[in-house]
């Protein structure tokens, strides 16, 4: 990136202009090639990439929860069991990944990096809608590598501070943005998942209530969907949990996650499928 530096111990000019407040829009101006969505892929190229897949999320009285599984599939092999897939984007919205692994970490660092750099220059913390539709562009700059089978489909989620309330939203590979009511799954398994948050979520429940509502339809998709992994009781490996209200993202423990898992595995042996 040698474009960047004008001499030794100095900084190139770009960084000396006021300019916007998007960091996207500065790096695209200054170091194009750095973005995820301007990499190149060779013509005829065939190759296995890790794929991240099960995200859910459920609004709940105070706020909103979003869970994921933690297995990364490569076709039909295991990439990964311990892959985290849901990181606060700031301090009220969380991000939860899905599609190609690699491409999608990159997205979520440089959204971070969008959010705070938006704060720093703005004074002041985006609202949900411009964050959700913030994340939309970015998607939208990647639409040339999911053509080709790179793509990265992402959940948002966060604490609206005009509505006091949680706010869900879910997008498509071409940048599409659609907010959600009372919750959603997005990945390989989440048709099984919102089969399960049909019948588990209702309105106004609890935090605790919506967590383990999360957790269940996690267990679902894994049940019926090979690329989803449940939880791991025998290597203490749980789904990563997030809760966002007023106070801001809280990521759930593993010792409160591993309390609810035992109960939730001790009710399934006498009714694997869950509820009816």
């Amino acid at each position: 990136m040698t474009a960047l530096g004008s001499g030794a111990g100095r900084l190139h000019t770009a960084y000396l202009r006021p300019g916007s407040a998007s960091f996207t829009e500065f790096l695209s101006g200054v170091a194009p090639e750095l973005l995820p969505g301007r990499r190149a892929v060779p013509s005829g190229a065939e190759f296995a990439a890790p794929h991240g897949t099960t995200i859910v999320a459920a609004e709940y009285a105070g706020g909103v929860v979003m869970a994921g599984d933690r297995r990364a599939t490569m076709g039909s092999l295991i990439a990964n069991r311990d892959m985290d897939k849901v990181y606060a984007a700031d301090e009220y919205s969380v991000v939860g990944i899905a599609g190609t692994a690699g491409i999608a970490l990159e997205v979520v660092r440089l959204y971070q990096v969008e959010l705070e750099h938006y704060e720093k220059i703005e004074g002041a913390i985006m609202s949900i809608e411009g964050k959700a539709n913030r994340l939309a562009s970015m998607i939208r700059g990647n639409l040339g590598l999911a053509m080709q089978g790179l793509s990265v489909v992402p959940m948002f989620a966060g604490f609206d501070l005009d509505e006091r309330r949680g706010r869900i939203f879910s997008y498509d590979v071409t940048g599409g943005c659609y907010p959600e009511s009372d919750h959603h799954s997005i990945g390989s398994g989440s048709m099984f998942a919102r089969g399960s948050l049909k019948k588990t979520w209702r309105p106004g429940l609890a935090e605790a209530d919506a967590v383990r509502c999360c957790l269940e339809a996690l267990y679902d998709a894994a049940d019926d969907d090979s690329a989803t992994g449940g939880p791991d009781v025998g290597r203490r490996i749980w789904p990563r949990v997030a809760v966002v209200d007023v106070d801001g993202v809280r990521l759930v423990g593993d010792d409160e996650l591993a309390a609810i898992v035992a109960e939730l595995v001790a009710a399934r042996r006498d009714n694997p499928g869950g509820a009816r």
